[in-house]
């Protein structure tokens, strides 16, 4: 029953993802680490060295809020496994 409630609330999250991208446009809020690394002088090579599928939160071909909840379905799901994973080897 917890663990129906944790997955109730963690499906919650990702329906109401979309508006935090939408707030944290509307207020310019900006990653701590980008922040950083701009204080440091770094140059920014993120899109040169893109590793990862889900570039941004983004989906290619996707409206951006649309896959901002598909990049973090991907997420959610992927440390689900993980963790279940774990589970069962330390048992």
């Amino acid at each position: 029953m917890k663990l129906r409630k944790a997955y109730m609330a963690v499906a919650l999250l990702l329906a109401v993802s979309p508006l935090f991208l939408v707030l944290s446009d509307m207020v310019g809020y900006r990653e701590p680490l980008d922040l950083a690394a701009e204080a440091l002088g770094l140059k920014d090579v993120s899109e040169e060295v893109n590793w990862t599928p889900f570039f941004d939160y983004t989906v290619p071909g996707l409206p951006p809020t649309l896959g901002y909840v598909v990049a973090g379905a991907a997420g959610i799901a992927l440390v689900t496994l993980l963790s279940r994973a774990l589970r069962r080897i330390v048992k």
